[in-house]
């Protein structure tokens, strides 16, 4: 089950995830300089940090490398998700908890995601929430990370 990310791999990530293609130091580098002063050898080491722990792959490009996402950010956060449900001793009433924490739209968002992960046989059948997150872009409700 995976940690959750540290603030400057979560940094480095969500440029990797967001970017959705191969990525070098340099360029993850050039983007976080524009928020915070930090060196080459540290994005560097991050990165090779991630690729140790599994969440990006790297290919060779002469003498650097281009790193990739392993997964999605979405991917990640339900991994997480996950984790945390299943420590429950009493995983309903987490879930209910978690629930009423929602806002009417991430309840709408739910409600998709049930009914994409039942299929259309279910589909058919259950009330319109109103909301339209899936319907017509089925990845919307999978992608969780606000691109």
């Amino acid at each position: 089950m995976p940690r959750p990310l540290g603030e400057l791999e979560d940094a480095v990530m969500t440029r990797v995830w967001k970017w959705n293609r191969p990525v070098t130091v340099r360029e993850v580098l050039e983007d976080l300089q524009q928020e915070r002063s930090i060196a080459y050898t540290t994005v560097m080491t991050v990165l090779d940090n991630l690729h140790q722990k599994g969440w990006v792959r790297r290919e060779a490009e002469g003498r650097a490398y281009r790193y990739e996402a392993v997964s999605t950010r979405a991917a990640y956060a339900a991994a997480l998700m996950n984790d945390a449900w299943s420590q429950s001793d009493n995983p309903a009433a987490a879930l209910v908890a978690f629930f009423g924490m929602m806002s009417e739209e991430q309840r709408g968002a739910l409600s998709d995601a049930v009914r994409i992960v039942q299929g259309p046989e279910t589909a058919e059948a259950a009330p319109d929430t109103g909301s339209d997150t899936a319907g017509e872009n089925p990845g919307a409700a999978q992608e969780g990370d606000g691109r």
